[in-house]
């Protein structure tokens, strides 16, 4: 329970005290609050981007090989899925706003560390492995605590749109951090990349230290040991009966998804005899269709249905992806229009879902069910892309395209079946587990 227990989570007489999502009373100048949080995020994830990126770019000059370029790209994702459980029972037993400090902390020090070394010319291949993997493990503390604590600094009406505003921030950093990366990395060098995130992360420590953050802590949780502490977590998911269906659709979804952002590329190339010019197109297509979709979801609030809405753009997205590999190979233009259909439906994936969790659970263990539900997203993004890229490989790029589509398709149609998850839509923010 939260540390401040004189804070009644009923409004006070007279004058209206907005509450939080999770029933507790909100400073009049909530919103505020947010602003400091998220500017601070958004700098330190444009940063992250570009720096990202420059890694990417780095190891694409000096070695030209795909598999390296895979095993960096599963270096950061496989530790964010294993460690994120245990990012959410720290979550949970600690101060949120510390630890998102700390995490942010952690990656401006790697990067700022990996800036000087680079300076000194002495950049390799297991410096930048080392630097992957610490932003990785940062991630797998930063995210369930981030998470975990929004429902405590907006009220509900609110909470998808700010679940939203992230996916949207990473759409718009995606355009141009990449930009931002290679600009630098070209003009002033490698490091000036590193010393920007760096800069970025202290962005995001100054944002968040001016933001008053409420602390929520699970005592007994503090009491157990850490295989009790995911058990309690898991309890809290299934506790809910719609919520462990969800989990497992939505992680379908993720998996199936997963791997067309892979193939991508080779679909223009192969299919559509594209060159590297066309294959850009496609990438910006998808990032402006996720910037789009995330501004209408934000604008509309995604209504009351939000478990509905996750199936509806599964189906929507399976039927774009089957499209697009029957389409005729001089409909290139099609393509990048369905792509761009395709990216609008999948901000329509992430947000819900969130939104949906954080409704249901107490807000004392939600920081591990997070830490749960990242480590499943986490796990399902480099399983589906390595399944995909073995199917792609044995049926070609636009059957495999036709396959993905209509497994999304079907997960999609079969999401709003149960009727445990139907109930989610019907409970709201009734459906709290305490």
């Amino acid at each position: 329970m939260t540390e401040n227990e004189s804070a009644s989570r009923a409004p006070h007489a007279g004058s209206p005290v907005p509450v939080s999502a999770a029933g507790l009373p909100l400073p009049k100048r909530w919103l505020t609050v947010v602003a400091f949080i998220w500017a601070g995020q958004a700098v330190s994830m444009l940063t992250s981007y570009a720096a990202g990126y420059a890694v990417v770019w780095y190891v694409t000059e000096s070695t030209g090989s795909a598999l390296v370029l895979a095993f960096m790209t599963v270096c950061v994702l496989l530790p964010t899925g294993l460690i994120s459980p245990f990012g959410g029972i720290v979550a949970d037993r600690h101060n949120r706003k510390a630890i998102m400090i700390a995490a942010d902390g952690a990656v401006g020090l790697v990067s700022l560390a990996a800036g000087l070394i680079i300076l000194a010319g002495d950049v390799s291949l297991p410096l930048l492995l080392a630097v992957c993997i610490a932003r990785a493990v940062a991630q797998a503390f930063h995210t369930p605590a981030m998470m975990a604590a929004m429902p405590l600094l907006v009220p509900d009406e609110h909470l998808l749109r700010i679940n939203v505003l992230d996916q949207l921030l990473s759409s718009v950093t995606s355009i141009g951090a990449p930009a931002l990366g290679i600009f630098l990395y070209t003009t002033l060098g490698f490091s000036s990349v590193m010393f920007l995130d760096f800069a970025g992360a202290a962005f995001a420590i100054l944002g968040l230290a001016l933001a008053k953050v409420p602390t929520v802590i699970d005592e007994a949780a503090k009491q157990q040991h850490v295989l009790a502490n995911l058990r309690d977590g898991w309890r809290a998911v299934t506790a809910h009966r719609g919520l462990a269906p969800l989990i497992v659709m939505v992680t379908a979804g993720m998996m199936t998804f997963g791997p067309l952002s892979a193939v991508f590329p080779l679909m223009t190339y192969d299919h559509f005899g594209g060159d590297g010019y066309a294959a850009s197109l496609t990438e910006a297509a998808f990032g402006i269709g996720m910037l789009a979709g995330s501004a209408v979801l934000m604008a509309w609030g995604g209504g009351k249905r939000l478990a509905a809405l996750i199936a509806v753009a599964a189906v929507v997205v399976g039927l774009a992806t089957a499209a697009c590999g029957l389409l005729p190979p001089d409909a290139f233009g099609a393509f990048v229009a369905l792509v761009a259909i395709m990216a609008v439906a999948c901000a329509w994936f992430n947000g819900p879902f969130m939104t949906l969790v954080q409704r249901a659970v107490a807000e004392e263990k939600l920081g591990r069910v997070m830490g749960l539900i990242t480590a499943a997203l986490g796990l399902a993004t480099p399983i589906g892309v390595a399944l995909g890229g073995v199917l792609a490989e044995a049926v070609g790029v636009a059957p495999f395209f036709v396959i993905d589509g209509l497994v999304c398709l079907a997960v999609g149609c079969i999401t709003y079946l149960p009727k445990s998850i139907r109930a989610l839509d019907a409970e709201g923010v009734r459906g709290r587990v305490l």
